[in-house]
């Protein structure tokens, strides 16, 4: 592996507590301190994502060496790793410093092509940012980030990767619903990717602290890092970079609607300035389609980030992300203008989208009160959000309705429910035969919109559990399965959750504990 082309140039560009000491602190004035990682002594590489690897110029595991960075065992002596300040509104409150409290850089890598890519490591050590907690993570947690970040990367939605996943060969302790049951667990690490990990909360923080040089400073390293799009000499740049950030906002959470994400904790540290989704905690895909589910334990009852509360979650996020723009902005009309923006264009796309996975052409007039009644059907009847959309693939009118959609529903399907169902379907055979294209090209466009296949929180549970076991043959059916989204290659894959699943801890219920 090309250990030696991994460079930090946060070290060199801002401010930051080179102390290496990793005691829980206030960071005041540091976007980074630097910290080395725990040095496991006994781990075991599990997954190696070889194509991300040589995808962004690290290259092949050629070494023992090349391992051991991988597991956080041993590092090249001139790596030097740290960790990265920022604040953050968690559940709606301001939480104040927050900062990788898990997460360990190693820095960053460029490829044959000059694009630069981060690498960290979540699970290596404690940092001045883990708040009481030891910096560790557990298998459970892990695997599933691992996945789902992976499973997201094929469903074609902004997401950052992960590049390896080993057994840290360490007991953790984890109280995993937080009801003062903690046991131990096995422990893991995970080595993930992105083109950068910048998130809004590293600009509040800096404004919180009214550190506005090294916040001015911040925001011209992202815009000629990361945005080729915005001229670096405008005038109008941070403008312009609040605006592109809104809009992958907004296209990031179409996406997530599209495929039935439920992210779990979109606090303002868990948003990405590229629009990546980021920090897989207690997430979930929709089984049942419900606007209301969320699958964290930690945000009952209130529900604050529940499935179709999503887009709304995000553009107050953006608000707080203007707040802390503004000493450099000093412009409120045009930032409401693009927080005001962020909502027509969120709905604009949405509606766009919907269209696809109904296999029209264009948005028409009278498609939006479609596409409610079609959420509601999907809500009052409990249907599976997934298979609906399989089975709508091949519905005409010359099958049973009855037979052919029987598998989507979560409980008992009554004959007056049977009727809206056919009455939708009857409206919707109408709308189809409105389009200006093939029903081929119909049909193609809803095969590349509506996946086959979503890591659904049952198989990670199973999956999980498995893996505790010594046994990888479900894991390794899941690896086939999340790169080929678009396509049945598991039937047995293809089915809404067992009943046995329903409400269980771990499975339909999840928390932060990790």
């Amino acid at each position: 592996m090309n250990l030696d082309q991994i460079t930090q140039q946060y070290l060199a560009l801002f401010p930051g507590d080179l102390s290496g000491n990793p005691m829980q602190r206030q960071t005041p004035k540091a976007v980074f301190s630097t910290v080395e990682i725990a040095h496991f002594e006994n781990p075991e590489l599990i997954i190696f994502n070889e194509k991300l690897s040589d995808e962004i110029g690290l290259g092949k595991i050629e070494n023992q060496e090349d391992k051991d960075f991988l597991n956080a065992r041993s590092l090249p002596t001139e790596t030097k790793t740290y960790a990265t300040a920022y604040a953050g509104h968690q559940f709606g409150n301001w939480a104040g410093q927050l900062g990788d409290g898990r997460a360990i850089f190693a820095g960053e890598i460029k490829n044959a092509e000059g694009e630069k890519s981060e690498i960290q490591w979540k699970g290596a050590g404690a940092t001045p940012y883990s708040r009481h907690a030891d910096g560790r993570a557990v298998l459970r947690s892990s695997i599933r980030e691992y996945l789902m970040s992976e499973a997201m990367y094929h469903l074609r939605i902004p997401t950052t990767r992960a590049l390896s996943l080993s057994f840290s060969g360490e007991q953790v302790v984890r109280d995993m619903l937080y009801d003062g049951n903690a046991a131990y667990e096995k422990g893991a690490v995970i080595t993930r990717t992105a083109p950068s990990f910048l998130r809004f909360g590293h600009f509040e923080l800096l404004s919180a602290q009214g550190e506005t040089q090294t916040l001015q400073q911040l925001t011209d390293f992202a815009i000629e890092n990361y945005f080729p799009e915005i001229d670096c000499t405008s005038p109008e740049k941070y403008v312009e970079f609040f605006k592109t950030v809104s809009e992958k906002t907004a296209e990031m959470i179409v996406e997530w609607f599209r495929v039935g994400f439920v992210h779990g904790v979109m606090n303002t540290d868990n948003m990405s300035i590229l629009g990546l989704t980021i920090d897989y905690g207690p997430f979930s895909f929709l089984d049942e389609y419900d606007l209301n589910f969320t699958p964290n334990t930690t945000d009952l009852p209130g529900r604050r980030y529940a499935f179709g509360n999503q887009a709304k979650i995000a553009q107050w996020n953006l608000w707080q992300l203007a707040n802390a723009l503004f000493s450099l902005i000093k412009d409120e009309k045009k930032l409401e203008k693009t927080l005001n923006d962020f909502n027509t264009n969120f709905w604009v796309n949405h509606d766009e989208m919907m269209a696809r996975k109904f296999g029209f052409d264009q948005v028409q007039q009278g498609d939006d009160e479609l596409f409610t009644k079609a959420q509601q059907l999907m809500q009052d009847l409990e249907i599976d959000y997934t298979l609906f959309f399989k089975q709508l693939e091949t519905y005409s009118e010359n099958v049973d309705f009855k037979i052919h959609f029987n598998e989507v529903f979560y409980s008992r399907t009554t004959e007056e429910q049977f009727e809206k169902l056919k009455k939708f379907l009857g409206l919707y055979q109408n709308r189809l035969a409105k389009n200006r294209i093939s029903k081929t090209d119909s049909l193609n466009l809803m095969k590349e919109t509506n996946p086959k296949f979503i890591l659904r929180n049952y198989l990670l549970f199973e999956c999980i559990n498995e893996l505790n076991e010594g046994k990888k043959d479900l894991l390794n059916k899941l690896l086939i399965a999340l790169e080929n989204p678009y396509e049945e290659i598991y039937p047995e894959f293809s089915v809404k959750r067992p009943p046995e699943y329903d409400g269980q801890t771990g499975c339909s219920t999840l928390s932060c504990s990790s």
